[in-house]
């Protein structure tokens, strides 16, 4: 390891036309100011030309180096798989969109040159659509309200983390139902939350379908909050009092009567079947939320590797 090369590892997944521009860029910038820098190219099972094409290019540039996965784990996953390999003193995931300038890299790279062991680029504007902003405001607000992780205003998914920070997530983190971004904010350490401006322009159409957003979001959620448990027991226990102050009320009124609260008594079977409706649906919404954790309980144990990188 060198003692201030910079990892970059290139998240790739339908990139056979972005590789080369991406890496060309970079490295006419990196050199510029003088960083030297390892350029790991991650293919997330694209069914396209893109892991040859970044065999070629591993061919050509000494620096740089291909791997590929056994199948489409989404970018968190290619991100754990990059930093099991990575051989920097730093490192930093980028993805091949640019809409992170560029410049950004240059900024964090000295500040991690001052002493900061993490440091989360955000954006501080967004031209998204409605429908995207709406969705990541309204996650990042519950993240952050319910949660014991807290995220930069406009939210983050990427970073650039110490030598230190990269030993812990490959030795003590299972990279399964989480996020990289998730389990680096928990850690600690003070991070440095490095505000810019998107380039305007950039509108590149997202490559993460509603499924693959919704499926992180829970695994993000599950993986850092003890909300919904805690909220079951606080319901359960608010439920029971109510229901035990309800049957001493009720069996007053039959024992004793009261004109006062006759009208009050529930007549027929519409009242029955109500209790019965709304307690069955509390109860089915309580085992949704155990089993969410149950079966994540269920995939620790099992010891499954959150990624499979493919011999070449």
């Amino acid at each position: 390891m060198e003692s201030k090369k910079l990892s970059l590892i290139l998240l790739s997944y339908y990139s056979e036309h972005r590789i080369l521009g991406v890496y060309s860029n970079i490295k006419k910038l990196l050199n510029e100011h003088n960083i030297p820098f390892e350029f790991i190219i991650v293919d997330d099972g694209s069914k396209d030309n893109s892991y040859q094409v970044a065999l070629d290019l591993e061919k050509q540039e000494p620096n740089v180096k291909a791997f590929q996965l056994s199948k489409n784990y989404t970018s968190h996953y290619s991100i754990f798989a990059g930093l099991s390999i990575c051989e920097g003193a730093c490192a930093l995931p980028i993805v091949d969109d640019e809409q992170q300038p560029y410049d950004t890299i240059v900024d964090m790279y000295n500040l991690w040159l001052k002493g900061e062991k993490i440091i989360i680029p955000h954006r501080i504007t967004r031209d998204d659509d409605w429908k995207s902003s709406l969705f990541s405001e309204t996650y990042y607000k519950i993240m952050n309200q319910l949660t014991e992780v807290q995220f930069p205003t406009g939210g983050a998914d990427l970073f650039f983390i110490d030598r230190e920070i990269i030993d812990i997530l490959n030795k003590k983190i299972h990279p399964i139902n989480t996020s990289t971004v998730i389990e680096i904010l928990r850690l600690g350490f003070n991070p440095y939350f490095y505000g810019y401006h998107r380039p305007l322009g950039v509108n590149e159409k997202s490559r993460w379908t509603l499924k693959k957003k919704i499926r992180l979001a829970k695994d993000t959620f599950f993986s850092s909050s003890s909300f919904p448990i805690k909220f079951i027991f606080n319901l359960g226990l608010w439920v029971s009092l109510i229901s035990f102050l309800l049957i001493i009320f009720y069996s007053y009124m039959k024992l004793f009567g009261d004109p006062y609260w006759g009208d009050m008594l529930p007549k027929g079977w519409t009242s029955i079947i109500l209790f019965i409706s709304f307690f069955g649906g509390l109860i089915l919404f309580s085992l949704g939320i155990i089993a969410e954790y149950i079966w994540r309980i269920f995939e620790e144990v099992k010891n499954r590797p959150g990624y499979i990188i493919k011999n070449k």
